[in-house]
């Protein structure tokens, strides 16, 4: 897997409006400039995800690369050959929310909307407590996927359960059914840019979110497909998260490749609420010997963000 500081999924993002046969797409409108065609330049029309006709510079239109085009159909059957599983190591996080920040920005969601949190947890009365960030756990028996009456939300081959927001309907089944509690509904139309909201849906990139319907964390399949690491993966300072695939036996965490199961085996790696029988693919090694201390993880938080913890502290 390779460390990539860019964002091919906004590039691919900008590139919406599919003509019907889907061999071009054309950037998404930035500015009012787009809308206009020189004289002296060549125009032609093109089918907007709405059913609309839009007329665009030949300039504008650009090729979508081979590895990006992927059908419907290869979103809902995954990457062949892979098995994706994420290793969580709860020694070295101090709840830099790096982590956050970078999934909200690649999905474009507001502050208020986390698809990756950090809890601080506390195993009992005499322990200290630790932070604890909390996926989506893209569970191998996922009981998300069972009571979904649409076939929105799905489990891929690669291991990933993702969400088809064109599908979706809002009945939150999923939700109630999830034992981690790692989904949201958006009760309210999205604030998202125009360009964003004229992108075409795709369960790889659960971008633009929709009202009425549920999102999740992804683990970024988009860039998986790439070979790149998702960016809560490359944003974390202190490398607490480890990506790869479990068929090839690794995973990386943008600094370090180690075997998977050698780093669960050294470790003494568990999974959460594993006695649950939901076979998450969300490893964590165990808080022992941490980096940091807790508090440090309370520097520069706000008052109505320190108060959530007070349970805890």
């Amino acid at each position: 897997m390779e460390n990539s500081k860019d964002h091919p999924r906004r590039d691919f993002i900008k590139l919406t409006v599919a003509a019907a046969c889907g061999s071009a797409i054309c950037s998404c409108k930035t500015n009012n400039e787009s809308t206009l065609t020189a004289a002296d330049e060549e125009t032609m029309q093109l089918l907007a995800p709405d059913g609309s006709l839009v007329e665009v510079l030949k300039s504008q239109i650009t090729p979508l690369p081979d590895s990006e085009l992927v059908t419907g159909m290869q979103a809902r059957h995954g990457i062949p050959g892979k098995k994706f599983v994420m290793v969580i190591d709860l020694a070295r996080c101090k709840n830099a929310r790096a982590c956050v920040s970078a999934c909200q920005k690649m999905h474009y969601q507001p502050e208020d909307k986390e698809w990756l949190q950090v809890k601080l947890m506390k195993d009992s009365e005499n322990t200290a407590p630790y932070w604890f960030p909390k996926t989506c756990f893209h569970c191998d028996n996922p009981p998300c996927v069972k009571v979904c009456p649409v076939d929105a939300t799905f489990k891929r081959e690669d291991g990933l359960v993702l969400i088809d927001n064109e599908r979706c309907i809002g009945c939150k089944f999923c939700m109630a059914a999830c034992p981690y509690s790692t989904r949201v509904f958006n009760w309210e139309e999205p604030d998202q840019s125009e360009e964003i909201s004229m992108c075409h849906s795709s369960p790889e990139t659960s971008v633009p979110s929709k009202v009425g319907t549920v999102d999740k964390c992804d683990f970024c399949p988009d860039m998986a497909r790439r070979g790149e690491l998702p960016d809560c993966v490359t944003a974390c300072p202190n490398g607490v998260f480890y990506f790869g695939d479990a068929n090839e036996d690794t995973v990386s965490n943008g600094t370090d490749t180690v075997r998977f199961k050698k780093l669960l085996e050294d470790r003494g790696a568990y999974r959460y609420l594993e006695e649950l029988g939901t076979e998450p693919r969300v490893y964590y090694l165990p808080p022992t010997d941490r980096m940091f201390p807790y508090e440090r993880g309370l520097d520069g938080l706000s008052d109505e963000k320190k108060a959530l913890y007070d349970d805890i502290l």
